[in-house]
């Protein structure tokens, strides 16, 4: 996104609306799953009721979790990418390998009806495993050992960037802004990146929030959460931006930059295979940080509602995932020329993958993060929020609770506004 859209100019609008929007919509989804201490559909019905209001909130709920679950069908099959690219990575596929080559082997990968199924697969095997372990022993366990893994890859990745690579232009590419290369399009993407990047709309934080020990300061756990988020932001630019100028690639290339690009430069670099596969490696712990929050959602809520065992509606809500995902796996083989919906102007040429990435992106998560707003801003009492978020009435929290109640929701209407004006 910084790549294609000014770099520094993006980046500072992007830190601006991390900490004017993303940091206080991320309290207000931990004080919704922790005051609620259930599913995401469980605790905004339970706060609806408990303040008087209509029980029907927990759609809002559902839209949280649906956007965690429709996400990770077509994320899953973007993440076996990189699950079949470690093994060619290792064994030294990447060696002076040409543009031309790097993009044939990413049309080889996308065109194996049977490869993606399997990485697909196994990815989704890998996330349901840690999550049907529970929240300790799986996914708190898992994550104590990946993420300190994922920040010490970063940090030997950008000490290597920075002895080999261009660091002195990386750094004034991400660093120094050039406001000239700034318009609305700019700015509405870094609003929307933030709130994308922090998981604002789906259901994952709010299902978090609701093992949140209650001794603890959702302030501070929701600006630690962003801290560590914009320090591996940050890091990966330091990262990547030092190799794509050393090797003269284009750094506006997009998702091609990952499975295209950047293969050529390792496939250049002394020690390529190691650094390559290091840096696949550091995607997929990524990856599989993020899909664990997704599925984890799904899971609590049928828990909740089934009564059932974790294990088992793990593969229940996994296979499912699968099984649609398999739809977006197909759009880029044997589906390629499907466009179910291809009457529909804006929607010409989408196959089922590019409509599940455009409905979920840039509709349905702004539509929840809009509901979670007006949810906290106006459904919950001030009281509440303040018990919950341990302030009294002081200006930090009515600065809180302005953004909740007029700023976050306007912005989200603005950028659904621009998208459509721009479609």
């Amino acid at each position: 996104m910084a790549g294609e859209n000014g770099g520094g100019a993006f980046i500072f609008f992007y830190f601006l609306f991390i900490v004017f929007f993303g940091i206080p919509c991320l309290m207000a989804m931990i004080v919704i799953g922790r005051r609620g201490g259930r599913s995401p559909a469980g605790s905004t019905q339970a706060l609806a009721v408990a303040e008087g209001k209509s029980p029907n909130w927990k759609f809002l709920g559902w839209i949280a979790i649906s956007v965690a679950f429709l996400a990770l069908t077509f994320f899953s099959v973007v993440a076996g990418w990189v699950l079949a690219y470690i093994p060619r990575s290792l064994v030294g596929a990447f060696d002076n390998i040409s543009g031309e080559q790097s993009n044939q082997l990413f049309a080889d990968v996308q065109a194996s009806v049977f490869g993606m199924t399997f990485w697909h697969g196994v990815f989704m095997l890998i996330t349901m495993f840690i999550v049907a372990r529970g929240i300790q022993q799986g996914v708190e366990k898992t994550v104590k050992v990946m993420m300190p893994a994922l920040f010490i890859a970063l940090l030997i990745l950008v000490i290597y960037a920075a002895v080999t690579g261009n660091f002195s232009e990386a750094f004034t590419f991400m660093f120094k802004p050039d406001f000239s290369k700034v318009n609305s399009d700019t700015v509405l993407l870094a609003l929307g990146q933030a709130f994308f990047s922090l998981s604002v709309g789906g259901g994952g934080i709010i299902a978090y929030g609701a093992y949140l020990d209650k001794q603890a300061s959702i302030p501070r756990v929701a600006l630690s959460i962003a801290g560590a988020n914009v320090s591996v932001d940050m890091l990966a630019g330091m990262a990547i931006f030092p190799i794509v100028f050393a090797y003269s690639l284009e750094p506006a290339s997009g998702p091609g930059l990952l499975f295209v690009t950047l293969p050529v430069a390792f496939g250049q670099m002394p020690g390529g295979i190691i650094v390559g596969t290091l840096f696949l490696l550091l995607v997929l712990f990524a990856a599989l940080s993020t899909s664990i929050s997704m599925l984890e959602s799904v899971v609590s809520r049928l828990i909740e509602r089934e009564n059932s065992k974790r294990l088992h509606m793990t593969l229940l809500a996994g296979g499912l995932v699968w099984l649609i995902g398999l739809g977006s796996v197909f759009s880029h083989n044997i589906w390629s020329d499907f466009t179910p919906l291809g009457f529909i102007e804006i929607l010409e040429g989408a196959t089922i993958f590019r409509l599940i990435d455009f409905f979920v992106v840039n509709n349905l998560i702004l539509f929840s993060a809009f509901l979670i707003t007006i949810f906290v801003g106006w459904v919950m009492s001030e009281e509440a929020t303040r018990d919950e978020l341990g302030m009294g009435n002081n200006l930090a929290y009515r600065s809180w609770r302005f953004v909740m109640r007029y700023l976050a929701p306007g912005a989200i209407l603005l950028i659904s506004l621009m998208t459509i004006i721009a479609y």
